[in-house]
Order: C-alpha cells, then sequence, then structure tokens
C-alpha cells in the first residue's frame, strides 16, 4: 500500500488545499501530519494570539478530516526529525508541503529533502498554497527576480492564470500511527492572550468568507477605510494560517465590481509581499533599501505608543484596539506604524516586533514589508510620505466613532472635536497631552 504525507504548514484547511489533494491522488492511505515545531514555539512567532488562535484552527482541521474519515496526526519537536520518524513508522515514500518563502521554511525544506532522501522519500513543494500565485514564478518581463512597484506587478497579477480550484478528498485512509492529543493554547505558549481575540480554523473562516462575499464586500471599495464602520472582511487570521484559500477567494470575488476589485488588490498586497521576501529574505529585518535613516532612541515614546497614551486620539485608538483583539484595520496599521517611524522617528524594528507579538495575522512578509513601506525604508516611492495623523482622523473616522469606541475617556467629547482633546474640557490625568506636535505637519 502506498502511503504519502501531507505536512500541515500554514495551510490548515482541507478545501482547495494542493497539498491534501495530491496526497490523496499519489497514495493508498495518507498521513495528515503537523509538528509543533519546538525551533518556533518558544519565539517570537507563537506569541500568545497566534498560539490561541492555532489552537483553535488545529482543532478544526481535526474536525474537518475526521468528517472525510481521517484524523489530523500530531508531533512536537525537530519538525525534519519528526517527518523522518513518521516516514519511517508507515513506510511513507512521499511527503507534500506548503511552498513558503521565508528564509526559516526554505531552509527546512532544504533540510527535509536531505534526510528523507536517505530513504528514498520525495518531498514535493505545492506553490499557490499560501499565496494566490506562485511568488517565484510570477516575475518582471525586465529580467529583474522580483517586481519593486505595486502598480505593474498588480497588472500581472491580475493577468494570471489561477489554477484550478480544488474540493477536498472525499475520503481519507489513515495508516495506524501514533499522534498526540491536540494541544490546549497554554501549552503552546505562555502569558495573556488578548481579552477580545476572535479565533477559528477553517470551519470558522469559511462561514466568515461566505457572510463577507454574500454582501459587505461589494461596500469595500467605499468603506474599507472607513475605521468607524468596521468595514473589513477580518478575514486575514485565516489567510495568515491557511484556513481560507486565497486561490478559492480570487475564483469567487467580483473583480467586476469596485468592491470585488478593491478587495482583490488587497490579496495581491499580500502576494506582492511574499514575492518580495521570497527574493529578498533579508528584508525581514534589514532595510530593503537604505535610506541612511537616522533612528531616534526614545523608550518614554515607545512605550507611550505601545500603550495607547501617545495624546494622539486616532493613534491611540489603534493601540487599545490591537491589545484588545490581537487585529486591527489596515488603515489604522498605516496610522500607527507611520506616527512611530515617521512623526516619532523610532526605527521601524521596534514598531514590527510590537505588531509581531499581538497581531495574529503577524507573518515576516506582510507585517515586516508593510512596516519598510511606512518608513520608507521599502517600496513606496514616496519614500518621505508622512501620515498626519489628525488628517487622517478627519478623513477616516470623521465623526469620531472609532476613536470613541477604543478610547471611553473621550466619548464625552462631541463628533471631531473628540480628535483635539487638548482643545476641551479633558482633565491631564485622564487623557494625556500629545507627546508629539502633528498639527503643522
Amino acid at each position: 500500500m502506498t502511503v504519502t504525507i501531507a505536512l500541515f504548514t500554514r495551510d490548515l484547511r482541507v478545501r482547495d488545499n494542493p497539498v491534501l489533494t495530491a496526497a490523496h491522488r499519489e497514495g493508498a492511505a495518507v498521513v495528515p501530519l503537523f509538528v509543533l515545531d519546538d525551533a518556533i514555539l518558544p519565539g517570537r512567532f507563537t506569541a500568545p494570539n497566534r498560539a490561541r488562535f492555532l489552537a483553535a484552527a488545529l482543532a478544526e482541521l481535526d474536525g474537518e478530516l475526521r468528517a472525510i474519515g481521517g484524523r489530523l496526526v500530531l508531533r512536537r519537536g525537530d519538525v525534519v526529525a519528526e517527518v523522518d520518524r513518521v516516514v519511517a513508522q508507515v513506510h511513507a515514500e512521499s511527503v507534500h508541503v506548503a511552498a513558503d518563502v521565508s528564509g526559516y521554511s526554505r531552509q527546512r525544506e532544504r533540510a527535509l529533502r536531505e534526510r528523507l532522501a536517505r530513504r528514498d522519500c520525495l518531498v514535493h513543494k505545492h506553490a499557490s498554497t499560501i499565496t494566490a500565485s506562485d511568488p517565484e514564478a510570477l516575475i518582471p518581463s525586465t529580467g529583474r527576480d522580483h517586481f519593486t512597484v505595486f502598480t505593474p506587478y498588480f497588472r500581472r497579477w491580475c493577468a494570471t492564470h489561477w489554477r484550478t480550484r480544488l474540493g477536498k478528498p472525499r475520503d481519507l485512509t489513515l495508516p495506524r500511527v501514533v499522534s498526540l492529543p491536540l494541544p490546549d493554547a497554554g501549552e503552546l505558549c505562555s502569558g495573556p492572550a488578548s481579552p477580545q481575540l476572535a479565533v477559528g480554523g477553517e470551519t470558522t473562516g469559511r462561514k466568515m468568507m461566505w457572510d463577507w462575499l454574500s454582501g459587505p464586500s461589494a461596500d469595500y471599495a467605499r468603506c474599507s477605510d472607513d475605521l468607524g464602520a468596521d468595514a473589513t472582511s477580518r478575514l486575514s487570521p485565516y489567510l495568515h494560517f491557511g484556513c481560507v484559500s486565497p486561490v478559492e477567494l480570487m475564483h469567487r470575488v467580483d473583480m467586476s465590481t469596485d468592491g470585488g476589485h478593491a478587495f482583490a488588490r488587497q490579496l495581491a498586497w499580500r502576494d506582492f509581499h511574499h514575492q518580495l521576501l521570497a527574493a529578498r529574505p533579508a528584508a525581514a529585518w534589514s532595510d530593503y533599501r537604505d535610506r541612511s535613516s537616522r533612528w531616534r532612541d526614545d523608550p518614554q515614546a515607545v512605550d507611550a505608543w505601545r500603550d495607547g497614551h501617545t495624546g494622539h486620539p486616532i493613534v491611540d485608538a489603534g493601540m487599545r484596539q490591537l491589545r484588545a483583539e490581537g487585529w486591527m484595520p489596515g488603515r489604522a496599521r498605516l496610522i500607527a506604524a507611520s506616527f512611530l517611524a515617521k512623526s516619532l522617528r523610532v526605527d521601524w524594528r521596534v514598531g514590527a516586533e510590537h505588531f509581531l507579538y499581538w497581531l495574529v495575522d503577524a507573518d515576516l512578509a506582510n507585517n515586516q514589508l508593510n512596516w519598510q513601506w511606512v518608513a520608507g525604508t521599502g517600496t513606496d516611492t514616496r519614500p518621505n510620505r508622512v501620515l498626519n495623523p489628525l488628517r487622517q482622523a478627519e478623513r477616516y473616522d470623521p465623526d469620531g466613532e472609532y476613536v470613541r469606541r477604543w478610547i471611553p475617556e473621550l466619548a464625552h467629547l462631541p463628533g471631531a472635536h473628540i480628535h483635539r482633546p487638548w482643545r476641551g474640557n479633558v482633565d491631564p490625568a485622564d487623557y494625556p497631552a500629545p507627546i508629539v506636535d502633528c498639527v503643522g505637519m
């Protein structure tokens, strides 16, 4: 009996999963395997919010697999060593895994190939599993190895022929293999998670996807930046963990509508950053473009920014939402990041580290390269761009609904007056004065 292994990483779903589909097609029996990686769990990439989400996603993946006759096989330790053990135990002939772009994932894939070659076990990598397009295949005609400007990339991306959308296997046959029990979030990472964190997996993510596509997505172009409206899909954590397929989203979204086109553009930004990191892995922590930036060391200002006490309500609202929910809308991320990197002139890596800890959807490609874009060290064609927090507030939270939601001590201020509390009857003991003057920016 031919046995294959579907090694899940950031593709925690059974529908439209090239890894599981290929393993099922090739093998009479399939081991759906996930390894809790001890090289990652103690580090910055498994903060409490992502640990809680991961635990929920694994539980829902196990439920989806059991519905088709399988179950999730769980191991913990060194990924290469644990996969090697399972290969030996079930006499697997091949391992299927999603293509990824980080330096660590590439090193892991190389190590898997070298170790499993000793057992004559092949490793198959599947692109367009974590991203909609293949980051290494979509390259400019100029001969460069990646696009550096988003607009031409988006044109090429839109002209891409998307791979066929895949269903889920009708049934799975699982060989005899030992598994650890599903983990509790506390087993993966200590420390408190955001009190209002939303978690789930494929089951939850697909319901959110259908709810989004059935109506709210039509207004995305008009409302996505309206902070008070809360009009974004909130699918980013489900895309990060692969509970929802970006390829399936592209097949289902109607790009002929303004809302569908705007939503697809955000998916393209995600792929754009992945292709950039695939070509320049060092950009995870080093400036993509050296601007000879002179960063300030100001621990007190950084603490005020992290805690949502900068005295600029639109900035503070976003930072408080981040702590409370482990998530914030894209516009709030841009405002908060610009304030730290451009208004306070603090190194973008300080902010990226904080976002990596709290954001449930944070990954190296999107988190780091969005920060670099804002800081002027990335791909922004206007590197000196500054997002004035007052103008951003007037444009994207004109009635103060977003600020009022997250800064209750200012809720008594009417309308747009909430964005300038220093002009109102606000006790500095309740809400601080601005730590930097942005009025004239």
